[in-house]
């Protein structure tokens, strides 16, 4: 049965685990009497909103802990209910008890997110801002954290709704139009006029689109995998590039055997770098999943780093590998540049061809920097933080992209004005989901099931 939002809930909202504060958190009409009916101290239902107060916890006489109680009346609230938050001591025990003695006092346990779901339906934050919250708290980077900031800020929200509005003003017209033509004082819209509106329209939204790009390589970083045929330096280079010895390194080829893990950071992006198996024919069972996983990844990587030896020829693994990549973003490393060379690249035609070498710490810094150049992270970190930050968000506005499309060709093959119409008013809906301004219950329920339960 589906939980009433006329309900009280109450959740942990920190950690659980050791620690010198827990807080309990409450949220809904009856909070302030629900925590007054097993607190020992002042009477709550008296004292001024915004305030904080000392006293104990009970469950009937016994006293569960000694707490500090914060009061905070509608609706100048997160939620815009009346919100409690019961500051305890930190730890498992004391904090679970504190939380079943409010659920037995009244309270319901909160649904994951519905303390942000309330938020958002009692019109205090949009979707787009609901969103921000959830991806400040799963923060990876500095960047990260601006981005979500500043959808939480509201500036990427505004962005969409003045979108919304000169579409608004645009339907308005063009019902005017068709519903009273005979009126000489109203502005005429033609055909001539939509069309060049749509046009900056289309131009404007697609440039949103494009830039929310780079609003996954902010949150999530750059997934990074490092593949070429065994001894080439692919383990060497992890480990300088981590400045650690996370991959054991050894003369024998095959030692890296399944994948390696680790992470960096390039001017606040996050790298999450992948060493895998050495590329080869073999007989080996273990060396043989390894391989088969190594290939795996190129598919879900953001980028390649494809390493050769600058000391050897091109063998047929390694044209293997060069095609088996050509589609992909990558970076060609000819490593081990301190040897004699005797790879020959020229008749390739290849791009992103960078030498390195692991005796040295600086040995790897022009694979750094060719990986700054390629996804441009010196200009991402100077961009506003104007983005479109997840898919939901992102398929909406192509969505919506297209449906101005739809509209614009409907104009150039002559449809019925109202035609046209049906294609804006879909546009205008697609971008209203986008901040909540039209939502679907299902999928509201879905993307707060995804929040922690006691935010």
């Amino acid at each position: 049965m589906k939980n009433n939002i006329e309900d009280t809930i109450a959740a942990i909202s920190t950690a659980l685990g050791v620690g010198a504060i827990s807080i309990v958190r409450l949220s809904g009409k009856d909070s302030i009497e629900i925590v007054n009916s097993c607190f020992q101290g002042k009477d709550l239902t008296k004292v001024d909103s915004h305030t904080i107060h000392y006293g104990w916890i009970k469950a009937g006489q016994e006293k569960i802990d000694e707490v500090l109680v914060s009061i905070m009346r509608a609706p100048k609230t997160y939620t815009t209910e009346d919100v409690v938050e019961i500051n305890c001591h930190g730890g498992i025990i004391s904090t679970q008890r504190v939380l079943e003695t409010i659920l037995s006092h009244g309270a319901r346990l909160a649904d994951p997110g519905e303390f942000t779901k309330r938020a958002f339906l009692n019109g205090r934050i949009d979707l787009i801002k609901s969103e921000a919250v959830m991806d400040i708290i799963d923060s990876k980077s500095e960047e990260a954290n601006k981005l979500a900031l500043s959808q939480l800020s509201g500036t990427t929200s505004n962005l969409i709704k003045n979108f919304r509005e000169r579409l608004k003003q645009l339907l308005a017209g063009i019902k005017v139009n068709i519903d009273y033509p005979e009126y000489y004082d109203i502005e005429i819209i033609t055909k001539e006029k939509i069309t060049q509106e749509l046009k900056i329209m289309k131009k404007e939204l697609e440039k949103i689109i494009q830039e929310s790009k780079n609003s996954s390589i902010i949150k999530e970083g750059i997934k990074t995998v490092i593949i070429g045929r065994p001894n080439v330096g692919k383990s060497s280079i992890l480990n300088k590039l981590l400045q650690q010895d996370k991959a054991i390194v050894t003369e024998i080829a095959g030692t890296t055997r399944d994948i390696v893990e680790g992470d960096i950071y390039l001017n606040g992006i996050l790298l999450n770098i992948i060493d895998t198996a050495g590329i080869r024919s073999t007989e080996d069972i273990v060396e043989k999943i390894g391989v088969e996983k190594s290939l795996s990844m190129i598919d879900e990587a953001d980028l390649v780093i494809v390493v050769l030896n600058n000391h050897e020829k091109l063998s047929i693994e390694d044209e293997e590998i060069l095609e088996k990549t050509k589609d992909k973003k990558r970076i060609i490393v000819v490593n081990k540049s301190d040897l004699n060379k005797n790879l020959d690249l020229s008749n390739k035609n290849l791009e992103n061809i960078i030498e390195t070498n692991t005796t040295t710490m600086e040995g790897v810094n022009p694979l750094k920097e060719k990986i700054k150049d390629l996804f441009q992270l010196e200009s991402l970190k100077t961009k506003d933080y104007t983005y479109l930050t997840n898919a939901r968000q992102i398929s909406l506005a192509k969505q919506a992209y297209e449906s101005l499309k739809d509209a614009e060709e409907g104009l150039a093959n002559q449809l019925p004005i109202d035609m046209i119409e049906i294609d804006l008013k879909n546009t205008f809906d697609l971008l209203g989901e986008i901040v909540g301004e039209t939502y679907n219950e299902e999928i509201l329920d879905y993307l707060f099931e995804n929040f922690c339960v006691g935010k």
